[in-house]
């Protein structure tokens, strides 16, 4: 985690709001309900319950996108060079990270892990991870 978070970091990133915390299979369903009908769904569920997460907000300029762009492409195999998920992610399932794909699930994502007493700051786009 260290190595992911350093990473966020040196591309302009600042951490907002961080916690560890282990997802109850009910929370991990709720989180990836927009996936329930897919095939995966219950392998992400799995994995996302195996351990615990480190659930971060990270805040910067367009930052839903720079960071989807950061993280790379769902596949490992199929990510550019350098990205977190070429770098450190598994395979597909396993895949490292996690990132908002708009403000607005950054928003709705953001509130099912944090309080907003728990964000030091919100002064520009957010991602939830």
């Amino acid at each position: 985690m260290g190595r992911i978070l350093s990473d966020i970091e040196a591309a302009g990133f600042r951490i907002a709001a961080m916690k560890m915390l282990r997802l109850s299979r009910a929370q991990a369903e709720a989180f990836y309900a927009v996936h329930r009908e897919r095939p995966f769904f219950a392998s992400l569920v799995e994995f996302m319950t195996s351990g615990p997460v480190v659930a971060f907000v990270i805040e910067g300029e367009n930052a839903v996108e720079r960071y989807r762009q950061l993280m790379g492409a769902t596949d490992p195999a199929k990510a550019e060079p350098n990205t977190l998920r070429a770098r450190y992610a598994q395979n597909i399932e396993r895949n490292a990270v996690h990132g908002s794909d708009s403000p607005t699930s950054a928003r709705r994502e953001i509130a099912f892990f944090f309080s907003e007493l728990e964000l030091v700051s919100l002064n520009a786009e957010v991602v939830a991870v």
